[in-house]
């Protein structure tokens, strides 16, 4: 542990020094409070092949990333470790470029890295909970590697007057697919997309992605498509999608017994015809296994500069076959599921915003039908923004959840420069009669968001989450006390 703190010091002396190395520009780029980069100014049109290179930009992040972790109960289990307190911290970031265009034609390259440090021994790397995102738990236990280094963007972009196109390896955000980039290394796709905002008050996405790379991961897997699990090499899981909220059951040997090569189909729409209404629709489909519809509605209103938002969100989950395959649970537990072989379901989400000057307050709820679990391992969350908070998944089956979020912007306030914060307190109600999902839990967090003036384009932001309840043992069902207490310090510097 001392070495551990002397690492963490060590790296968080270079992080700081190296702005100042570097004395950077802060106009180029902000971080958003989900930590996504918005280069806010992009390259120019080019007028030759040379230009297309040497009026384009290069865009650098250094980032600085740490998680404590500590369950009420460690746990062994047929003589496994199965829960470890822990802490992990890494250091890594990012370099783009990006050219400038010609003929409407740019290309984008992105580098990640990060080098882990934690407490765990590398072949028990998969005890991490929200830090293994620091590190690859497949390299960690298959030959001790804690650093990770990815070409995780690399696309082609055409820009027309009317739409844009990319082909490669690209961030693409909708209602299910997200970068998340919360980690060290963001969630990324291979595929095509293309976005138009031609028709009038309208915001279309399309895209059609072959493969995905998770943010623990080097190289890129399936999007629907969890790796067998081999009993000479306990690793081996961890090389395709490994997402907590994947569907264990939809392996790789299953899919390919039946012929079906998962790719990822995603329409998005965002419309504002209507004054004060956001309309949001959705549709992700893997065809062959499962597909889903989504309508959202936001109604703001304004009382003098008091404005309440209504919202309603509406989720319809097919099964196209992954059930019979799979099960109706993520887990592959279906003990309580009325149809075990069936992953129809739909979701429910209702929320309302208050908000006046520097604060706003959210009360959410959602319900998940009582039928299939809801498949979205591609860190898009269907609760997200209604009733997720840090690191939960409440979209099993027959699962309600209720939330109140308050949000304060100290800077909007007058009282402290360039900070804002919220906190979240949540209740999760899972099925007691379902042995695979977990027991009920209540849930508090808090994130705050700092700038730095004396350091432009620092960023620093921190996170703790409580959770607690108790276990369940009702004489035919089990489940482990949810209980735990998470930490997380972050800094990011944007050059």
């Amino acid at each position: 542990m001392i070495l551990f703190i002397k690492q963490i010091l060590h790296l968080s002396i270079i992080f700081f020094l190296l702005p100042l190395y570097l004395n950077a520009s802060s106009s180029k780029r902000v971080l958003k409070s989900n930590m996504i980069v918005d280069n806010q100014t992009l390259p120019k049109n080019a007028n030759n092949f040379t230009e297309l290179f040497t009026e384009g930009f290069f865009y650098g992040r250094l980032r600085f990333n740490s998680f404590g972790f500590q369950w009420d109960d460690e746990l062994v289990s047929n003589d496994k470790v199965t829960r470890k307190d822990h802490a992990i911290a890494a250091l890594g970031g990012s370099l783009l470029y990006k050219s400038a265009y010609l003929n409407g034609f740019a290309f984008t390259a992105g580098f990640y890295f990060s080098q882990a440090f934690g407490t765990l021994n590398d072949n028990e790397a998969y005890l991490y909970k929200a830090g293994k995102g620091a590190l690859s738990r497949y390299k960690s236990m298959d030959d001790g590697q804690s650093g990770m280094a990815s070409l995780a963007q690399v696309y082609l972009e055409y820009r027309h007057r009317y739409f844009e196109v990319k082909a490669g390896r690209l961030l693409f955000e909708s209602f299910l697919t997200k970068s998340n980039d919360t980690k060290m290394i963001p969630n990324t796709f291979e595929g095509v997309t293309l976005e138009t905002q031609n028709i009038t008050d309208t915001k279309l996405k399309m895209a059609y992605l072959t493969k995905q790379k998770l943010r623990d991961h080097t190289e890129f897997h399936h999007v629907l498509a969890y790796a067998d699990k081999l009993e000479d090499e306990e690793s081996h899981q961890y090389t395709q999608n490994d997402d907590t909220a994947m569907h264990l059951g939809l392996t790789e040997s299953k899919l390919a017994t039946k012929g079906i090569d998962n790719k990822l189909i995603v329409l998005d729409v965002k419309n504002k015809s209507i004054d004060n209404l956001l309309l949001k629709m959705n549709y992700t489909a893997v065809p062959n296994l499962v597909s889903s519809m989504m309508i959202q509605a936001d109604y703001k209103m304004m009382w003098n500069n008091l404005s309440v938002t209504p919202a309603l969100r509406y989720m319809q989950q097919f099964d196209n076959g992954a059930g019979a395959i799979g099960g109706a649970n993520l887990k592959t537990n279906t003990v309580g599921y009325e149809d075990p072989n069936s992953l129809e379901s739909w979701l429910l989400g209702l929320r309302v915003d208050v908000a006046q000057d520097a604060w706003k307050l959210r009360f959410g709820y959602t319900q998940v039908a009582d039928e299939g679990d809801i498949v979205a391992p591609w860190r898009g969350f269907p609760t997200g923004g209604f009733t997720r908070m840090m690191a939960q998944y409440n979209w099993y089956a027959n699962t309600k959840t209720y939330m109140l979020r308050a949000d304060y912007d100290f800077d909007k306030a007058g009282l402290i420069s360039k900070l804002k914060g919220f906190m979240r307190l949540g209740f999760q109600d899972f099925d007691n009669d379902k042995e695979g999902v977990q027991a009920d839990s209540y849930v508090v967090t808090l994130d705050l968001l700092k700038e730095f003036e004396s350091i432009p384009n620092l960023y620093m932001k921190f996170r703790m989450a409580n959770v607690w309840g108790n276990a369940l043992d009702n004489g035919t069902i089990q489940k482990l006390n949810p209980s735990y207490d998470e930490a997380r310090l972050e800094f990011n510097y944007l050059f």
